[in-house]
């Protein structure tokens, strides 16, 4: 119990992820030895409590109890370039939004024990989705997004059982939090002169892209899932991994709050559509399917390989429901089911020291034609280096470095009636720094 209550309360302190860093927005920053392989065979290789998340199967492999405490340092960079956007009344105005990408920090903490010698227990805390893209005020998208947040907090107890010294079988329960900030402007100057006309609203100064509001939508919910994996190895030298995700739905509920310009006409003003109220969404976090394989070519040398794939296709469109009979707000998404495919090597140097290094490519499920300022994600390519320290037989310190490479985004979104349509391009990257502790008794 204390375990969990020192989780919950560093992850709410911690967790706050920037633009997401796998496709959509997934996050695979669950430790600092799975980054400095790109993430590569993560499903086979259970050499840390990392494996109560990859694969809980792995836990057979690492005896005793341990704990292992892990953060990931997060710099992504997307930065939009203009090309064109327009509104009805003419061309968009504002600047390019600066870069909506800022530094986070990923916690994740474990903690397993043996139960009986074939039956191990672990319990993991990990931030597996997250999103934050956050624009400059006046900037020409700000009629589709000004802030878009979105974090997960994923409580996963899980027990391994180890058939015979061959083959293991894990899973789990997952309990997960999830909690939303999605914020745009409202162009009042547009919708007084499409209700009052030009000639009334252009006399109190209400006319297109003059007179900005705001609207802010905030949701919660905790939902819940499963994990579950199985590990081979037919010899010393050599294993497979096989694991499963679920999905987890969630029910948000929260409000919708407006801020509305000084002078704004009372029959705009009054309007339901613009007063404060609750709202709901839905949303199902996806499910994915990963295989690994590790095998020890020597004494000092490693290869190890994944397959992974999600399945983002549940995720059709982001509808916010207001409780004041507004109607709802839609943004379709349509986005497709992703692969995954890494590959990494290990070196052995001496006791003390392990270095690591891995590459990857990562589908991203957005399409060009849906693509949105608030996840203006493309495909990318991972480029990552790590190395471990071990001053003791019971400690370790694992470092972990990625850069990825995401490919040049385009946009050409239109948001009706009078948000406008967005056109431009966006140039986008991500580094990761990680680093953790492992301890074992």
């Amino acid at each position: 119990m204390k375990f969990i209550r020192f989780a919950l309360a560093a992850s709410a302190a911690l967790a706050a992820p920037g633009l997401s860093h796998a496709g959509g927005f997934a996050l695979n920053e669950m430790s600092a030895a799975s980054v400095g392989n790109a993430h590569a065979g993560a499903a086979a290789i259970a050499e840390d409590l990392s494996t109560i998340y990859f694969n809980p199967a792995g836990l057979t492999r690492l005896p005793g109890r341990g704990f292992m405490v892990a953060g990931s340092a997060l710099r992504p960079s997307a930065e939009f370039g203009n090309r064109g956007s327009v509104s009805a009344a003419g061309p968009l105005t504002g600047g390019n939004g600066g870069d909506a990408g800022s530094w986070s920090l990923v916690p994740a903490l474990y903690y397993a024990m043996e139960v009986s010698p074939d039956l191990r227990f672990g319990l993991g805390l990990q931030v597996p989705f997250g999103l934050t893209t956050e624009y400059d005020a006046g900037w020409v998208g700000r009629y589709q997004a000004l802030k878009s947040d979105l974090l997960t907090v994923d409580i996963n107890p899980v027990l391994a059982y180890r058939l015979n010294d061959a083959v293991s079988i894990g899973g789990g329960v997952s309990a997960q939090y999830v909690n939303v900030e999605l914020s745009r402007a409202i162009d009042f100057g547009s919708i007084c002169v499409g209700a009052l006309g030009p000639a009334a609203c252009g006399a109190i100064g209400f006319l297109p892209q003059a007179r900005d509001g705001s609207v802010t939508v905030k949701g919660n919910d905790w939902g819940y899932g499963f994990n579950l994996g199985a590990m081979f190895a037919p010899e010393a030298r050599l294993r497979f991994g096989i694991a499963y995700r679920s999905k987890v739905s969630h029910e948000l509920s929260g409000s919708a709050n407006f801020t509305k310009p000084a002078g704004l006409p009372a029959p705009i003003a009054a309007s339901p559509t613009f007063t404060n109220t609750g709202a709901r969404a839905s949303v199902d976090l996806p499910d994915s399917l990963s295989l690994g394989a590790y095998v020890d070519l020597d004494p000092k040398w490693s290869v190890m390989a994944d397959l992974t794939w999600t399945h983002w296709s549940r995720f059709k469109e982001l509808r916010i429901r207001f409780d004041n009979g507004a109607p709802d707000s839609v943004t379709p998404e349509e986005w497709r089911n992703t692969y995954r495919l890494g590959v990494a090597v290990n070196y052995r140097y001496n006791d003390m020291w392990k270095l690591r290094g891995g590459v990857a490519y990562d589908q991203s499920p957005v399409e060009t034609a849906f693509r949105t300022p608030r996840i203006p994600d493309n495909d990318r390519v991972w480029l990552a280096f790590g190395a471990q320290y071990k001053p003791s037989r019971q400690d370790s310190w694992d470092f972990g470095y990625a850069h990825l490479f995401v490919h040049d985004s385009s946009i050409n979104k239109a948001e009706p009636p009078v948000g406008g349509t967005l056109t431009g391009n966006y140039n986008n990257d991500v580094n990761i720094l990680s680093v953790q502790y492992s301890r074992s008794f």
